[in-house]
């Protein structure tokens, strides 16, 4: 992704991120350590429905699984695999009110689950919960300049955000998972 005073370099074999600064040196240096997103949200403020809660948890094992199955440089990989397959088992959208119950149900398993719960642990296990009732919602990952930073967020197939804060628009997505328009 080039923004001008700076190209990010993601790959998502490997998960590893890298930052050309132009005018600077030849070589790239290595992007802040990746965490692979971050976000701003108003955790706890709102209550998921009670049927997804055990879902949601298990959705975030198999997430927290999957990375953790292998070695760390292709955990990324492995966690967009399982949200490409999950992806292409859905029917039907899912409509912006059952997107935000998966959503708020995952941030309410994640405070009791003893790894990192970050947006990119989120946004997948969203997408796994999702697929469990055959409903899809759009994946995304991007990256915003200045600092540069990560973030990995669920959307509407019709592109409305779920759950997210209006600065998430500020991420030019990277990956886009589970739009017609998947790339």
């Amino acid at each position: 992704m080039d923004f001008g005073h700076v190209l990010v370099v993601i790959d998502y074999r490997t998960g590893r991120v890298r930052c050309h600064v132009p005018g600077r040196s030849p070589h790239p240096v290595a992007a802040p350590r990746a965490s692979w997103g971050s976000a701003e949200h108003p955790a706890g403020l709102e209550r998921p429905r009670a049927s997804w809660t055990v879902s949601a948890t298990a959705a975030l094992a198999t997430v927290f699984a999957v990375k953790n199955a292998g070695p760390g440089t292709t955990a990324m990989r492995r966690v967009t695999t399982v949200i490409r397959a999950a992806a292409s088992t859905c029917r039907r959208p899912a409509t912006p009110a059952q997107a935000e119950a998966a959503v708020l149900a995952v941030r309410r398993a994640a405070w009791l689950f003893p790894g990192r719960a970050a947006c990119l642990e989120e946004s997948a296990a969203t997408v796994l919960l999702l697929a469990t009732r055959r409903l899809s919602v759009t994946w995304c990952h991007g990256v915003a300049p200045d600092p540069v930073r990560l973030h990995a967020w669920v959307q509407t197939v019709d592109g409305a955000l779920v759950a997210e804060p209006g600065s998430t628009r500020s991420y030019t997505p990277v990956l886009v998972i589970g739009d017609h328009r998947d790339h």
